[in-house]
């Protein structure tokens, strides 16, 4: 059982625990014998019931010395809170979500304690408490490699859905500690002046569902969906597609699965005609089971599949479909 104590950045949306925070906090808990929290420009209040709920003990709150520094998210500011929480809590092991902004603050972390930083990582394999040992995602996701931390603060970011949300044991509330963090000007170089509002993220419904049925060139054209739609529709899936089918317009870019894509965890995947490129697998190798549909007994995505059909799928799709429509009557 590891003597650590952790201290996890978190990253609020909305008022509220973003997935990727609830998702490193469990991962600390289970890292550590002791979790702290730190949250940067929010208010740290409206977060202790949350964070306290899946293990965290204390929430440090930064606020900056002088002036409104943290009102705008600045990469070494930020970095300087974290060093400052660490000194507070006696952390040696610093956790941030794989996120861009999680891997930039880290990064800076790093190079301010002079330590190493592992990325993505999905696993700790073993803590003596003079070393870390962990795997983490490389190549896109498509690799793990084993990495030993022997600094006297691990660092590292969560790979997403590296681990499920669960809540502590003994929740409660955690305790709110204000931090003062005293910033030098140069770190406030680089910050957020302006935030433009995007396009709705037409992706989410993909990344949170249980079931994805995914098909690739081998459905044949923009018209041969109606059988994927149909089977994921009787699932209470989405469609994933691989960047084959969005590059020849059959269907939309947010329901491309892989590394240019979006990258999928559901219980059950179900790919219908993809070969399954290393790209295409970077995005759905952290699904629980995969059922693969090809006439390729061969394809890539059929030998890591956990279940395969070997079969046209424009034969095997439509009779799944009226198998279940059958059973639901």
């Amino acid at each position: 059982m590891s003597t650590r104590t952790a201290l996890v950045l978190l990253e609020p949306t909305g008022g509220a625990l973003s997935e990727v925070s609830a998702e490193s906090l469990t991962f600390a808990r289970h890292a550590a014998a002791e979790v702290h929290a730190l949250v940067v420009g929010a208010d740290a209040s409206t977060l202790a019931e949350e964070a306290g709920r899946l293990g965290a003990t204390v929430v440090h709150g930064a606020a900056a010395t002088s002036g409104d520094a943290f009102s705008a998210y600045a990469p070494a500011a930020w970095a300087a809170a974290v060093v400052a929480a660490v000194e507070a809590s006696g952390a040696t092991l610093v956790l941030a979500a794989g996120t861009p902004r999680g891997n930039e603050v880290l990064a800076h972390v790093a190079c301010r304690l002079g330590v190493a930083m592992a990325a993505n990582v999905v696993q700790v394999d073993g803590d003596d408490g003079g070393s870390m040992v962990v795997s983490r995602q490389v190549l896109g996701g498509t690799a793990l490699e084993e990495m030993r931390l022997t600094d006297r603060v691990a660092l590292l970011t969560v790979a997403g859905h590296a681990c499920e949300i669960e809540p502590a044991a003994a929740p409660a509330a955690a305790e709110v500690r204000p931090l003062d963090v005293a910033l030098d000007p140069r770190d406030l170089v680089v910050r957020v002046v302006e935030t433009v509002a995007g396009e709705p993220d037409a992706s989410g419904a993909l990344k949170s569902a249980k079931v994805v049925v995914g098909a690739g060139r081998g459905v044949g054209s923009a018209d041969g969906f109606k059988e994927i739609t149909d089977l994921a529709d009787l699932l209470g899936g989405a469609v994933g597609v691989s960047r084959v089918v969005t590059s020849l317009g059959w269907r939309p870019h947010h329901e491309q699965v892989g590394q240019t894509g979006s990258r999928i965890s559901p219980d059950v995947y179900i790919p219908c005609g993809i070969s399954g490129a290393i790209q295409h697998w970077a995005g759905c190798s952290s699904a629980k089971t995969i059922l693969a549909i090809n006439t390729d007994a061969e394809a890539p995505m059929v030998t890591k599949a956990h279940y395969a059909v070997i079969g046209d799928l424009h034969e095997v799709v439509p009779a799944i479909n009226e198998e279940l429509r059958r059973r639901r009557g």
